[in-house]
């Protein structure tokens, strides 16, 4: 694996057209959810992650981002990396380990749609946003620095995406005795430690770009991290998705039919 992967970097020439390269990745999304069965684990992903692109694509084309031409360039390249790790996934391709987890454990019927969705963000985040700093510097020459702002604008709206995941696939409070492990995983993940954990990392594959064996060494070693955390953020929990929506329906006061029994597996799911 590259230190670097290529993405969309449009030049916008108006506020609108800020927005172009972001505009592609989010019509791939689309189509992966129109394309996605439902209990997917990818899916569940996907379907937060395309609602916080669309407020990362307001803001592009609102001008709240500071230099905009740079911060749609790094918006394009961060967001880009996810659907070409779900194309490289589909074709049978490596992808990069911190993706593998959510690939392979994306029919677990004892993990929770929450835990998908932070497996995600978790790779997303941790491994795909500095190398997406360092691609995006590089390519518009200049130091990471110049494109904090963004960053830090960018990451403001990726907050949406860890209260999406808490309040939409989360169970509700009638549930929390079941729920409690997934409680503890969920709790675990903090995206503000992310977003500071990623810039970092930016920052000093940053240094080490004239010595790229060493840039290298450091970038497998972010993606191992990354991967070692996925692995547990989706340790099965034994309950299958469709009955921790039923409990959680039940614990809201929402009408729902009855819940199936369908057992539980303990399949483990392979790092």
């Amino acid at each position: 694996m590259t230190m670097t992967q290529s993405g969309p970097t449009a030049e916008p020439a108006s506020r609108p057209a800020a927005a172009d390269g972001v505009d592609g990745v989010i019509a791939r999304m689309r189509a992966l959810q129109e394309e996605l069965p439902p209990h997917d684990g990818v899916a569940a992903f996907n379907r937060v992650y395309l609602a916080v692109t669309l407020s990362v694509r307001r803001s592009l084309v609102d001008g709240l981002l500071p230099r905009p031409r740079s911060a749609a360039a790094l918006a394009a390249v961060f967001a880009g990396r996810y659907p070409a790790a779900v194309d490289l996934a589909t074709a049978g391709d490596p992808v990069p380990a911190c993706w593998r987890p959510l690939f392979r454990a994306r029919h677990h019927p004892g993990v929770h749609p929450a835990q998908f969705a932070l497996a995600g963000a978790n790779a997303h985040i941790g491994y795909d946003l500095p190398l997406a700093v360092v691609d995006t510097a590089r390519t518009h020459g200049c130091e990471p620095s110049a494109l904090q702002g963004a960053f830090d604008r960018i990451g403001d709206v990726l907050v949406e995406l860890e209260e999406r995941i808490r309040e939409d696939l989360a169970p509700g409070p009638g549930s929390l005795d079941v729920a409690e492990p997934l409680t503890h995983l969920v709790a675990g993940w903090d995206m503000e430690r992310a977003r500071d954990a990623a810039w970092s990392a930016a920052r000093l594959l940053w240094s080490m770009r004239r010595l790229p064996e060493l840039a290298e060494e450091f970038t497998r070693r972010l993606d191992a991290g990354a991967a070692l955390v996925g692995r547990f953020l989706l340790t099965p929990l034994e309950r299958r998705p469709d009955v921790w929506r039923e409990e959680s329906l039940r614990g809201s006061g929402c009408a729902a039919r009855p819940a199936q029994s369908s057992g539980s597996s303990t399949g483990a799911i392979s790092s």
